[in-house]
């Protein structure tokens, strides 16, 4: 595990207290380039690692995260139907710090405060290493994709919109 005195956010916390093997990255971040985009502007590592965070109302399920690759779109008719929904919907950003405790472009799967029935894209299984946020904007994890899943108690899916 990567130790330095960064500050720490609730998800290195879980990693750690997980015993789980991470690096993070930090890089300046504005409020004009939030997305997976700039993180790749930044970071300089393949697209393809680099995922994005979504946070979704489900009409049965009530709060989902999806968790995609950050150059695709979240197919909301599959993220519903492996959800066990009829309806899926963004989460109104004015919902997403009270809800996950963490705001647009630091919103990290791992260590909201509550744990949300999460699903991953599929295409994460097949790589050695992911990128998310690390719960702060600026910060990024990289880590095992099946680390992840099992930290989040996720699912991997295919929800990407083709």
């Amino acid at each position: 595990m990567k130790k330095n005195k960064m500050q720490k956010t609730n998800a290195i916390r879980q990693l750690e207290s997980n015993a789980i093997s991470y690096q993070t990255y930090e890089f300046p971040w504005s409020d004009d380039h939030l997305g997976a985009e700039a993180v790749f502007e930044q970071l300089k590592v393949p697209k393809e690692r680099i995922y994005k965070t979504l946070v979704i109302n489900g009409d049965k399920s009530g709060v989902i995260v999806a968790c995609i690759p950050g150059a695709s779109e979240l197919d909301l008719k599959a993220l519903a139907k492996v959800s066990g929904n009829k309806k899926v919907e963004l989460l109104p950003l004015t919902d997403l710090e009270k809800t996950t405790g963490y705001i647009r472009g630091g919103c990290s799967p791992i260590g909201m405060k509550k744990k949300f029935p999460t699903f991953i894209s599929i295409q994460a299984e097949t790589m050695d290493k992911v990128i998310v946020s690390a719960g702060k904007r600026g910060m990024q994890i990289e880590l095992d994709p099946l680390e992840l899943k099992k930290l989040t108690k996720a699912e991997f899916v295919s929800i990407e919109a083709e």
